[in-house]
């Protein structure tokens, strides 16, 4: 199908709103509000047309590829304004204001998990998300991330790799070994 009728657009964008927007926060470094801006401005591309599905890959995997790619135009956008602006003081930060569903993300191991997943490079921090959060395949995360599946692959077994090592360390460090070791049989 190369279109769809504004009516399911509308409604496959609602379905996937949370799942979106939780992709717009990986893909802006956790920041909300400019996860936000980002996720308006890719509705907004949608529904005027200017990002067009094709059907050549699920809705989902389309839509996150142009989350991905809204939000890295943004950040660029972002970098270059922040560059012009340098001859004058330094910019704080956006004001956050915590929402009460983000309680659970203020708890000690998830905040160490989040302080784990932030220090992977950017690719396998991706391919993690893409795989546990989204629920896409490897297939699909790799048609997002605009890479191969063999590329998407490696991301994906490294973060989890570095992710364990980066855990493990950290449970060493307060006197708890969660640290597993694999069964070199499982496939």
């Amino acid at each position: 199908m190369d279109w769809m009728e504004i009516t399911e657009l509308e409604a496959e964008l609602e379905r996937l709103h949370c799942a979106s927007f939780g992709w717009a926060l990986s893909c802006c470094r956790r920041d909300r509000s400019e996860a936000e801006e980002v996720l308006q401005a890719v509705y907004l591309k949608i529904l005027e047309g200017k990002a067009r599905y094709r059907g050549k890959a699920s809705f989902k995997t389309w839509l996150f590829a142009v989350i991905r790619k809204t939000a890295a135009s943004e950040h660029r956008k972002f970098l270059l304004r922040k560059l012009k602006v340098l001859v004058g003081p330094a910019q704080s930060e956006r004001p956050y204001v915590e929402k009460p569903d983000t309680a659970y993300e203020r708890s000690e191991v998830q905040k160490r998990f989040q302080r784990a997943l932030a220090k992977l490079p950017s690719r396998q921090r991706e391919a993690l998300h893409l795989v546990f959060y989204e629920d896409l395949s490897l297939r699909e995360a790799a048609v997002v991330m605009g890479i191969s599946i063999g590329s998407v692959r490696q991301h994906y077994e490294r973060g989890k790799k570095r992710l364990r090592e980066s855990l493990g360390q950290t449970e060493l460090s307060y006197g708890i070994s969660w640290k597993r070791r694999e069964n070199p049989g499982a496939v």
